[in-house]
This record gives structure tokens, C-alpha cells and sequence, in this order.
């Protein structure tokens, strides 16, 4: 019988100090960072930029250069070093995560618009990266209609403002309207132009999707801080914000 006593009681202390996610997060097993998750009607998403930063090139290096078309490249909002410890020091890197080109983003996989995308990407295991189906069902389920959802240009909807954190503590003062009634806490961390500059940090944010709109150019989603949201194709070598969904 002591036996049993000192058994369970190994387990209880076993299971009281062992980490675990808390309701509505998950820890990237990667770099044991945490990011807090949202359910938004069927989907699961991460409610934070992710953060997986394996290296730097800076700024200045990227895949437009000839030859490099399919090389992945990480940046993080206006730190020009190559020293991944002092980016993550940043408090940019702190608030809205990484910048990734295309192929970064897809870690090597081929276009894909299923639903689920089927595309892990950059995500974490367990994890994806969502394809235009499934950025277009998220806005469906928050009030957007198909047509619109169909867009390829700036579209004005208060399911933009659903999106958006609120306030203007990241966002610029054009963001008054945001509710953030979703939960998914769009920040605006701007993005990383062909030039190598980066740019709108507090006034936009751009996530891509798993789609290739042709062999230069893939899909991506745009907030500002107006009401309004965008579906529009980029060159593959901007910097822009990943946003990850459950499998």
C-alpha cells in the first residue's frame, strides 16, 4: 500500500512541474516559444506573428539577386545584422515576430490552395501554413461575402476591424475602428521592400498564403489601419509576416 501512496504521489509531482501549453496556447518545440492560439469558427489559429527565426542575411541580401530565386531569407523589422541572439533582442522582433520571403515561408514545398493546405512550411509540427481557401474562409466566417473574398484589390469591411488589435499602442491613429472581435490580433509589422528597406511598420501588416500566382509572384493578405483588407499577388522576395493554422 506505501508502495501505491509513494507511486501516485510521484505522479501528481511528476505532472505539477512539468510544463504544459495553458488553454489557448502552444509552445513551438523549435525554440520553446510561446504563442497564444485563437478558435475562430472551425480553425485554430496562432494569434501571434511567428517568431522562428533559424537565421540572418540581413537586409541587404535577398532573393531577388540572380540566381538566388528559390533561396529561403528571414529579416527582422529594421535590424541590419546577421546575429540571430541580438535580433531576438529587438523589440521589434518581441512584438510582430519575423519577416520571411515566399520561399522561406514554404520551406521548400510546392503551391498549394487545398483546404487544408497540406503545407507545413515554416510552421512548427502540428501546425500550417493556410493557403487562400483557408484565409478566405476565416473571412467568410467573419461576414465577408464570397464576392469579396474573390477581391484582388482594397476592399472596405468592418471584418478588417474583427482582425485588428485595437488601439493605437502598435497601430497607427487611423485605427479607431478596430475590435478585434475575433481574437486573431493582426499587428502591423510591416515588411521588408525588394530594395532591402523595410517599411510601414505601425501602419500595415501583410501575411502570406501557400497559393503561387505564377513562377515571380504568390498570394498574400494585406491590413491597414483603415477599415479595409486586401487579396492581392506579391513578388516572392518581399518580407512579409506568417500566420500559422492548426492541422
Amino acid at each position: 500500500m506505501k508502495k501505491i501512496i509513494i507511486f501516485l504521489f510521484t505522479l501528481v509531482f511528476i505532472y505539477s512541474f512539468t510544463p504544459q501549453d495553458a488553454p489557448n496556447t502552444f509552445t513551438d518545440s523549435r525554440d520553446g516559444k510561446v504563442y497564444k492560439t485563437v478558435t475562430i469558427g472551425e480553425q485554430v489559429w496562432m494569434a501571434e506573428n511567428l517568431a522562428y527565426l533559424p537565421s540572418l542575411v540581413g537586409p541587404a541580401t535577398g532573393s531577388e539577386a540572380e540566381g538566388h530565386g528559390s533561396d529561403p531569407y528571414y529579416y527582422v523589422y529594421g535590424y541590419d545584422g546577421t546575429n540571430v541572439t541580438n535580433a531576438k533582442k529587438t523589440a521589434n522582433y518581441q512584438t510582430y515576430g519575423v519577416l520571411y520571403n515566399w520561399p522561406a515561408a514554404m520551406n521548400g514545398a510546392e503551391s498549394s490552395d487545398a483546404n487544408p493546405s497540406g503545407i507545413q512550411g515554416i510552421c512548427p509540427d502540428g501546425w500550417h501554413l493556410p493557403s487562400e481557401s483557408e484565409w478566405t474562409q476565416l473571412e467568410i466566417y467573419l461576414g465577408i461575402s464570397q464576392e469579396d473574398a474573390d477581391y484582388d484589390q482594397w476592399i472596405e469591411s468592418d471584418v478588417a476591424d474583427k482582425l485588428k488589435e485595437t488601439g493605437t499602442s502598435h497601430w497607427d491613429s487611423k485605427n479607431k475602428a478596430a475590435t478585434n472581435e475575433s481574437g486573431f490580433t493582426a499587428l502591423p509589422g510591416g515588411y521588408r521592400e525588394l530594395d532591402g528597406t523595410f517599411n510601414y511598420i505601425g501602419s500595415g501588416g501583410n501575411w502570406w498564403s501557400s497559393k503561387q500566382y505564377d513562377t515571380d509572384k504568390a498570394w498574400g493578405h494585406n491590413l491597414y489601419g483603415i477599415s479595409y483588407l486586401r487579396r492581392f499577388c506579391f513578388d516572392k522576395n518581399f518580407g512579409f509576416s506568417v500566420r500559422c493554422l492548426r492541422d
